[in-house]
């Protein structure tokens, strides 16, 4: 039984710090733990910066990472998508940073991530009525390279309420079907749905329904229940009142 329960999840916590956890067999979790205490310890001897639980921390990671254990604070190898806009980027505001799949992180964090050698800046031009990403630059992609890359950074995430799984990872949805309806191959028609909810979307009794503009969905289940939800805008959308605009930040 102690087989069949083996699992590993991430927990998304607050400031930009996160847990990730597995469920093992006793006999493997203690061997596990025992490597990881052991080399810790080892690095301990030379390394006072770090206490024992930071270490213990890094090698984890490393070893997960193909790292050298412990060497230096281990650095992600994965892609994640930062947005951040220039005011923060350049230190003259401390807010608006996020991270998909996860939230808002302090701004010295993502300024961290941004300036880590190995990171590729993206210019993302934002309508300032709506906040929403309208260009990435096409000098290097494919007209439909370019949709598809608008809407993982425009919506983020799965668009069904629930779902928080990156959009990067998710398939490129039609609202409007486009061999049965005639739906146009676009933004305007466009959403991130994991491949369990793109499937999903089509099933009997299920009714579905996304408006990327506003950035405002519904999801219906056979039973009646509708759950709704909005997602954040990439920047803070500015008021039509030239009274009400409090900065002269570019969009972008």
């Amino acid at each position: 039984m102690a087989h069949e329960g083996r699992k590993v999840t991430l927990d998304h916590g607050v400031h930009a710090q996160s847990r990730i956890s597995a469920d093992l067999p006793s006999d493997v979790a203690s061997a596990a733990y025992a490597r990881v205490d052991a080399m810790a310890r080892k690095l301990r001897l030379s390394d006072s910066s770090r206490n024992l639980d930071q270490l213990r921390a890094d090698v984890f990671a490393d070893l997960l990472l193909g790292n050298d254990p412990g060497v230096v604070v281990p650095q992600s190898a994965a892609m994640v998508y930062l947005h951040m806009p220039i005011d923060t980027a350049l230190s003259m505001s401390e807010t608006g940073a996020s991270i998909d799949g996860i939230g808002p992180v302090p701004a010295a964090y993502a300024r961290e991530i941004m300036t880590n050698p190995k990171s590729t800046w993206r210019k993302v031009l934002c309508d300032p009525a709506t906040g929403n990403p309208v260009d990435l630059g096409r000098s290097s992609y494919r007209p439909n390279s370019t949709i598809r890359k608008v809407v993982e950074v425009r919506d983020r995430m799965c668009v069904v309420p629930w779902c928080r799984r990156p959009a990067r990872h998710c398939d490129f949805d039609h609202q409007q079907q486009w061999a049965r309806d005639g739906g146009s191959t676009s933004t305007s028609n466009a959403a991130p749905r994991c491949r369990r909810h793109h499937r999903m979307k089509n099933a009997p009794g299920w009714v579905t329904h996304y408006d990327p503009v506003h950035g405002t969905s519904s999801v219906t289940t056979p039973l009646g229940v509708t759950y709704t939800d909005k997602h954040e805008t990439v920047l803070p959308p500015r008021s039509s009142d030239p009274d009400d605009r409090t900065s002269d930040t570019p969009p972008f």
